[in-house]
């Protein structure tokens, strides 16, 4: 039986777009949350834009109208946590972009994670030995785009793999007002992926994220899957700082 915290969101996380950036790490140092550190593979540094569906959403079990389906774009990097014996492998959200002001909203209220509401839009192409997502969200009269196509079967990533790197992450850390840290439990079965045949992204990305992180997403990324997604529960999140 679970003794942690209780339930807060339950939801699908399918389609997920992942291009994935190799930085300086001290590009990174100042948004590192309080109690955790930077996390790497192999030495190296990443920042990773996602872009993913959210499906059948529910917070604390009841379903919102007109806010259970919709889009979301992130841009994230990874952090670990030692907690006793145990080695928490996390994520820090630096923007995550949706279409509604209420949901972003309720993230901010509850884990002050920065949220912001824009237009969006979805494209998911699923042929015989293909796949191909599309998201898009407009800033201003400036649309915004990023497309990753694969081809062949999917698999589950192999032990030590950056796809199992960026993807094997079941903890959030949002540093909060008073400079404090939450941390959140995000539970999901391991997902199947597959590597990008092509890509593409265009985004405003210094409007978005200022200009030192937009000069490192303007460089090409140094790779792109999708990932099949899975139902998801995140956790009420608890104080560490």
């Amino acid at each position: 039986m679970r003794t942690g915290p209780a339930r807060f969101l339950t939801a699908e996380w399918r389609w997920l777009a992942m291009l994935n950036y190799e930085v300086d790490p001290k590009l990174l140092l100042s948004l590192v949350p309080a109690g955790t550190e930077l996390d790497s593979w192999q030495g190296r540094t990443f920042l990773s834009l996602v872009a993913f569906r959210f499906l059948n959403t529910r917070v604390a079990g009841l379903a919102i109208p007109f806010h259970r389906n919709f889009d979301e774009v992130n841009l994230r990097f990874y952090v670990r946590r030692a907690d006793g014996d145990q080695v928490k492998r996390g994520v820090v959200f630096i923007k995550q972009i949706v279409p509604r002001r209420a949901i972003a909203w309720v993230a901010r209220t509850f884990y002050n994670e920065n949220y912001v509401a824009l237009p969006m839009d979805h494209r998911i192409d699923i042929g015989e030995d293909t796949m191909a997502a599309e998201y898009r969200w407009t800033i201003g009269e400036l649309e915004n785009e990023i497309t990753v196509q694969a081809a062949g079967p999917s698999s589950l990533p192999p032990s030590g793999s950056q796809e199992e790197f960026i993807t094997e992450h079941y903890w959030g850390y949002a540093t909060q007002r008073d400079s404090g840290t939450m941390e959140y439990e995000v539970e999901h079965p391991q997902w199947r992926v597959w590597s990008a045949s092509d890509f593409s992204v265009e985004a405003d990305f210094k409007t978005l994220y200022g200009v030192k992180l937009g000069e490192a997403l303007h460089q090409p990324p140094v790779s792109a899957f999708l990932a099949e997604g899975s139902p998801v529960t995140v956790y009420r999140g608890r104080r560490i700082v």
